[in-house]
């Protein structure tokens, strides 16, 4: 034992054997499946000050001096020898450091620092004792491999130089390499994210993946500098190496909520114009949108979490697109959003890929040039809000990943022997411009959008921004924007007294508040109102011959209604709070999802065609189909005839003729001929 931490040991000694027994028997009891003790540094405070500095001025000797005093213990294991784990302290202070803070002064310092992790290598091995044999006189050397530890180079006992590596007889540890960036609601406006590469030993590899917030304490140290060229290199990178990890599950746990802080949420919930001022906080600026932002508002609270089908989690996070002509405010919206959403990111469609939102897999430093996992943004805003940009112009190959994301909220990988599953919890707003220049409300939404039915099927509300030629409205607009611009009081006055009484830490804090503590349950006349809704419109639907209403949209309907509940801070869901889900649903119904009838067709977002469409394509490819069995094709005089006869016209029937040559379903053999099934 180094004899300058000999006093050193005896503290930690008289501390595990006084405040620690019952943790170490318990651990002991379970060794070596857990092999470290973890220590909270509250209790060593409590126990003796000035051990407690000495671990953070001196973190190297006193962590050696914890782990041989552990050893001075004598705890024999039987099958394993000495009990000899490893001492990780959790709960140490000054744990709101800044990733972009870390400087020199830090260099050997005991330090704490929550971040996100955005990627991970994978686990290689660090020999931890090295062995080697003399191949002259046959002397074996067990040497530890110390951080300044020097190769052993000539026998000790012959002096010849021919010791020899035994690699198989030395012993290993698991060695892994991450990489974590700011808390991304903890990143100033205008900058990247800062990043810090973590080394992992032993029991703590694989403990999070990407897109978990977590804690991590331990030692900042330099990274061996690279040779470049022969030439010896002065400029060194930074690592910590990681003492413990504390994996941050609950989302919004970075936001701390006081006591004081408490009672002005509670105080706030009781305001009975709480939802219209929470929703003015949301783009004062723009003039109307009064539901968009009302929707925009529930959405930041989201559905009741935790809540399973089947061993299934059920969705509680609502998606949202907003739909219409360009400079418009869709992108002002968004923005606005993510000033008070608690946990954010914001990307665009232009330049994002489809693992940019996800996961990818790239070979990188950390490991050597091995294979590690980087998450995308829908990953690292887990637990939070994702606004998306340019919804429309990701690339149809990347659109894909975006299905299990907004559906069952986890991104599966499996790309170079790597297979693996991660949570992306994640609420999605997004934007997106008609392909076309303008929004057609005669047309039906799916085929004015680059984005496939499928896709667009997965959003609980779609909004259309549009700008509608109306005097009246066009007057109230020009002059609130002109009053915005003018040093007298406006019409943004009100909100903006809203926005400054509350302030957005507090608004944040708010959010915060209700998404880990309020859990509304459905009550029963929340139930009958919702149910009677759904049931009306399914009848409606059966007398018209559409489909206004799915099981999808009525989970929505939950979801909204729980949101509302869950801002008002209530843990009952109210049949006030259903009447604001159904409001806004028939909001979106009636501007998106009514065919040319003027009847509500959910199949207009389900698979891009209403019903009506939808069987006439039918009808025409039966014809086809039954005209070619018996006259070898189908001749457009023929097709015509028989398609009166299901009250289709000859125009309706040359447009579906067209779509189901585009989509192959259909073809012509000649040119001159009629048509075949494919």
């Amino acid at each position: 034992m180094n004899e300058d931490i000999s006093s050193l040991v005896d503290k930690f000694h008289d501390f595990f054997s006084s405040a620690y027994v019952k943790k170490i028997n318990e651990i002991v009891a379970h060794y070596p499946a857990k092999r470290s003790l973890l220590v909270d540094y509250s209790d060593l405070e409590k126990y003796d000050v000035d051990l407690a500095d000495m671990l953070m001025e001196s973190p190297d000797k006193s962590l050696e001096a914890a782990r041989e005093a552990l050893k001075m213990l004598n705890i024999s294991v039987p099958g394993h020898g000495i009990f000899a784990p490893h001492v990780r302290f959790i709960s140490i202070p000054n744990s709101n450091n800044l990733i972009e803070n870390l400087g020199s002064k830090d260099l050997g310092e005991f330090i704490s620092i929550r971040g996100v992790v955005n990627r991970r290598a994978e686990v290689m091995h660090k020999m931890e004792i090295i062995v080697y044999k003399c191949q002259v006189c046959d002397s074996i050397y067990k040497i530890p491999v110390e951080r300044d530890f020097v190769p052993m180079r000539r026998c000790e006992s012959c002096k010849k130089m021919a010791l020899k590596q035994m690699d198989e007889d030395s012993k290993f540890v698991d060695l892994q390499k991450a990489e974590m960036q700011e808390l991304l609601e903890r990143v100033r406006g205008g900058t990247p994210a800062a990043r810090l590469e973590l080394w992992m030993e032993d029991d703590i590899v694989n403990t999070f993946v990407p897109g978990d917030n977590i804690e991590i304490t331990g030692i900042v140290r330099l990274k061996p500098p690279v040779a470049n060229k022969g030439k010896q290199e002065f400029v060194f990178g930074r690592y910590i190496d990681v003492n413990s990890v504390k994996n941050l599950r609950r989302d919004f746990d970075e936001i701390e909520v006081s006591k004081d802080d408490e009672k002005r949420i509670i105080d706030f919930s009781k305001n009975a114009n709480l939802i219209k001022d929470i929703s003015k906080l949301i783009a004062p600026t723009i003039y109307g949108y009064d539901e968009v932002k009302q929707a925009l508002a529930i959405q930041i609270f989201g559905g009741t979490r935790g809540k399973m089908n089947k061993d299934l989690p059920i969705r509680d996070d609502i998606h949202i697109l907003l739909i219409g002509d360009p400079g418009i405010a869709k992108t002002r919206l968004l923005k606005s959003v993510l000033e008070i959403a608690p946990k954010n990111i914001y990307v665009s469609g232009k330049s994002v890929s489809g693992v940019g939102l996800t996961v990818s897999v790239e070979k990188d430093e950390l490991s050597g040039g091995g294979w590690t996992m980087k998450a995308g943004a829908l990953v690292l805003a887990s637990g939070g809000l994702a606004a998306i940009d340019e919804f429309d112009k990701i690339e149809e190959e990347d659109r894909a990943s975006l299905h299990e994301v907004m559906e069952s909220q986890t991104v599966s990988l499996a790309k170079a022997g790597l297979v693996a599953t991660f949570r992306a919890k994640t609420a999605i707003l997004a934007a997106a411009n008609p392909k076309f220049g303008r929004f057609n409300k005669n047309k039906n939404i799916a085929d004015q959008f680059d984005v496939p039915s499928t896709l667009l099927s997965r959003f609980d509300l779609i909004f259309p921004i549009l700008d509608i030629l109306d005097a009246e409205k066009d007057s109230k607009l020009a002059q609130y924007i002109l009053d915005s611009h003018q040093n007298s009081l406006s019409p943004v006055s009100s909100a903006e007294s809203v926005k400054d009484a509350m302030g957005k830490e507090f608004i944040r804090k708010y959010i915060s508040y209700a998404r880990r503590h309020i859990f509304p349950k459905l009550s029963s006349e929340a139930i009958a109102g919702l149910k009677e809704y759904y049931v009306n419109l399914r009848i409606r639907g059966k007398d018209t011959g559409t489909v206004p209403i799915t099981p999808r949209y009525l989970e929505g309907l939950i979801r909204m209604s729980e949101a509302n509940a869950k801002m008002r801070l209530s843990q009952v869901v109210e049949k006030s709070d259903a009447d604001v889900a159904i409001f806004l649903m028939d909001y979106v119904m009636k501007h998106v999802l009514t065919d040319e009838k003027g009847l509500i067709d959910v199949s207009i977002m389900e698979t891009g065609k209403t019903k009506s469409q939808l069987e006439r394509g039918s009808v025409i490819f039966d014809i086809i189909r039954e005209l070619s069995k018996k006259f070898d094709v189908a001749e457009e005089e023929e097709i015509f005839k028989e398609a009166k006869n299901y009250n289709v016209s000859e125009g309706e029937a040359r447009r579906v003729i067209e779509e189901l040559v585009r989509q192959g379903t259909i073809y012509k053999p000649g040119p001159e001929r009629g048509y075949r099934p494919t």
